[in-house]
C-alpha cells in the first residue's frame, strides 16, 4: 500500500541535493566492445512469469512431463537456486535482468518511490522550490491510466489494442513525472536509470529489438539513450476492463489477466514471423525481444477468481485450481512461441531464457497476517509531533510486504526514531479468513534506518533515492487493507526470491541442472554472451562484477 503526506519535505538535505541534482547518470562513451556488430542470426526470447517460484515450474514438469515447459527444461540448462534482487519488486526486477545491476547501481528501488533531490510533478517555476517529489514510473504516469492504449485513443479496444503503438514514451504524460531542478525539465523513466540496458548494446551491435509489458513506463528499459527497444508494446494493466466485459482493472479477475497477457503473447508471435508487434510491419526477428506475464502473479493474490480458489492447497507447495489453471495458460503460451521460433529459419540460433521478476509470498495461506500500514504511519507521525515537532515525520511510504519510508528529516536521529517505535509497537489485522489478529514490532524483523540503508544497498548515504527507512517483514505479512489480496511482493522474503532461470538454446538436446546460488542479475550478461557480445558492455556489468550464467 503506498502512501504519502500532502505537506512538502520542508528538511532536504544539501550535500544529497548536490550529490544527485541531474536525474540521471551519464552513460560512459562507446567502447569498442559496445560499437562491435552481432550476427544477425542470433535472437534472444526473454519470458519473465511474474510470481513464478521455482517449486512451481518443478511441480509442473514433475506432473506435466510432455508439457511445453517441461520440453523446455529438458533442452536447457536449469538453475535452480537463482534469486531477484532486493526489493523483489517489479520495476527493479526487471531492471535486474536486463542491465545486470542491482538497485544501489542501477538507481531503481521500486516503481514507485521518492526521491529527495528532485520537484514534485508539475512544477514549471523551479526556481527556490522546495526538493522532494514522488517518482510513479506506474499506470500514473500514463496519459490516461484508466485506458489500455494509455491514452493513444485507438477506437474498437479492447480488440484493436495490436495496433497501440510502439513508442511508449509517446503515452507518458509529462506533467505526471518528476522534475529535474536543474532543467526544470520532466525526467522520462529512461533518463531515470543510471546504467545502460542490453537493448542499448543490442542496437549499437546493428540488432532490432522489442519487448512487451505492463505500463509504458517500463520505456525505461530503452535505457538512458532512449533509444534501446525499436518497439514496446505496453497495454496499460491496470486499465478499465469492463471495455472486455469484466469488473475493475485487469488484475482483478484472472480471466481477464488472461485475456490481456494474450495481446503480448500474440505481439511475440508476430515478432518471431519478422513483423512489428501488430503484425501489420516487416521488421525482422528481433535481438532481443519478449514479455513478462501476469496471469501467475494473480492467480497467486487473488483469494479467488472465476469459481476458482487461488493461491496453493493447505500443503503451501501444490498450486490450488486456480494457480493450476494460470500455469496450464502459461504452458499453452510458451508452447505457441517455441512452436512458432521451431519454424524459422535460425531456430537453432535462438535462445528462450525463461524466469521471474518477482516470486510471490506467503504460499501457505495460514502464515498470511494483513496489516493497514495507514495505522501504523499515523501512529509514528502523532508520536513525532509529541516529541516536539511541527509536522509529520513521514514524507512518502512504499509497503507492500516490505516497508520503505523515506521522511521529512533526512537525519540519522529521524530515522533512529521511527525505526524505534515501528519496532516497538504492536499493529492489528487479519489472517486469510479474516479474523483479526496481532503483529508485533509493526509486523517486521529487521529495521534498516539511514545509514544502515545505504549500507545495505552498497549506495552512498548521499543518493537521494533510497528510503530513511528499509524494513524487512515477518513471514507472512502483507501491508494491506481489507481482505482482497492473499500474497504480495517486493521485500526480502525466500518466497518472493526464489524464482527460476531457465536458458534453453536451440542446439541442447539434453537437460543439465546447476545448483549453485545465482542471481537473476546474470541473465544480462548471459543475454550479450548467447549473441555473442561483449558482457563488459553494459556498465552495471563492469561496476558489480556480475558473471555470466555458468555453463553446464
Amino acid at each position: 500500500m503506498k502512501t504519502t503526506t500532502k505537506r512538502a519535505a520542508a528538511a532536504v538535505l544539501g550535500a544529497a541535493l548536490a550529490a544527485t541534482a541531474a536525474a540521471s547518470a551519464a552513460v560512459a562513451a562507446p567502447t569498442a566492445a559496445t560499437a562491435q556488430r552481432a550476427n544477425s542470426d542470433k535472437h534472444v526470447l526473454l519470458l519473465s512469469v511474474d510470481g513464478l517460484h521455482q517449486s512451481d515450474l518443478d511441480w509442473y514438469v514433475k506432473t506435466h512431463p510432455t508439457s511445453a515447459l517441461a520440453a523446455l527444461v529438458g533442452h536447457g540448462t536449469s538453475y535452480t537456486n537463482a534469486q531477484t534482487p532486493i526489493p523483489s519488486d517489479s520495476f527493479p526486477g526487471m531492471v535486474a535482468q536486463v542491465t545486470g545491476g542491482n538497485p544501489g547501481t542501477t538507481g531503481v528501488y521500486y516503481d514507485d518511490t521518492y526521491n529527495r533531490a528532485l520537484l514534485p510533478a508539475g512544477t514549471t517555476n523551479c526556481a527556490g522550490a522546495t526538493p522532494g517529489a514522488e517518482v510513479a514510473y506506474t499506470e500514473a504516469a500514463d496519459l490516461n491510466q484508466n485506458a489500455l492504449d494509455a491514452g493513444q485513443g485507438l477506437a474498437g479496444l479492447p480488440n484493436s489494442i495490436l495496433q497501440m503503438t510502439g513508442n511508449a514514451k509517446s503515452l507518458l504524460n509529462p506533467a505526471a513525472l518528476p522534475v529535474d531542478p536543474t532543467t526544470c525539465k520532466p525526467v522520462y523513466p529512461n533518463q531515470y536509470l543510471k546504467v545502460n540496458t542490453v537493448f542499448e548494446v543490442a542496437k549499437q551491435a546493428g540488432l532490432n529489438t522489442a519487448w512487451s509489458d505492463k505500463h509504458v513506463a517500463y520505456d525505461i528499459l530503452s535505457g538512458p539513450s532512449g533509444t534501446g527497444i525499436d518497439d514496446l508494446f505496453a497495454p496499460e494493466i491496470n486499465s478499465d476492463s469492463s471495455i472486455a466485459g469484466y469488473t475493475g482493472d485487469w488484475t482483478t479477475d484472472n480471466a481477464a489477466t488472461q485475456q490481456y497477457d494474450t495481446y503480448k503473447v500474440q505481439a511475440v508471435l508476430n515478432e518471431i514471423a519478422g513483423k512489428d508487434h501488430s503484425g501489420a510491419q516487416k521488421a525482422g526477428e528481433p535481438g532481443i525481444f519478449g514479455m513478462n506475464f501476469q496471469t501467475v502473479s494473480t492467480a497467486q493474490k487473488l483469494p479467488s477468481s472465476d469459481g476458482l480458489a487461488g493461491g496453493y492447497l493447505a500443503d503451501g507447495v501444490t498450486p490450488g485450481p486456480l494457480l493450476t489453471r494460470a500455469l496450464d495458460y502459461i504452458n499453452t503460451e510458451v508452447g505457441q512461441m517455441t512452436a512458432a521460433i521451431a519454424k524459422t529459419p535460425d531456430a537453432k540460433k535462438t535462445t528462450v531464457i525463461l524466469s521471474a521478476k518477482h516470486g510471490q509470498s506467503p504460499t501457505d495461506s495460514a502464515s498470511l497476517k494483513r496489516v493497514d500500514d495507514g495505522p501504523i504511519i499515523d501512529g509514528l507521525n502523532a508520536a513525532w509531533r509529541a516529541a516536539g515537532h511541527s509536522s509529520d515525520l513521514v514524507a512518502f511510504s512504499t509497503d507492500d510486504d516490505v516497508m520503505q519510508l523515506w521522511l521529512t528529516q533526512h537525519t540519522q536521529a529521524a530515522a533512529d526514531f521511527a525505526k524505534q517505535y515501528l519496532l516497538s509497537h504492536s499493529a492489528a489485522g487479519n489472517n486469510v479468513s479474516g479474523s483479526p489478529l496481532t503483529v508485533q514490532g509493526s509486523g517486521l524483523t529487521t529495521v534498516y534506518a539511514g545509514s544502515q540503508v545505504a549500507d545495505f544497498f552498497h549506495t552512498s548515504a548521499a543518493d537521494s533515492r533510497i528510503p530513511d527507512i528499509f524494513g524487512i517483514v515477518q513471514h507472512g505479512v502483507v501491508y494491506t487493507g481489507g481482505t482482497k489480496k492473499i500474497a504480495e511482493h517486493g521485500g526480502a522474503d525466500p518466497e518472493d526470491r526464489h524464482v527460476p532461470i531457465v536458458v534453453s538454446q536451440g542446439t541442447d538436446s539434453l537437460a543439465s541442472t546447476v545448483t549453485s546460488t545465482v542471481e537473476t542479475t546474470q541473465i544480462a550478461p548471459t543475454i550479450l554472451r548467447e549473441l555473442g557480445l561483449n558482457v563488459n558492455a553494459l556498465q552495471a556489468v563492469r561496476i558489480e562484477g556480475t558473471k555470466v550464467l555458468p555453463q553446464h
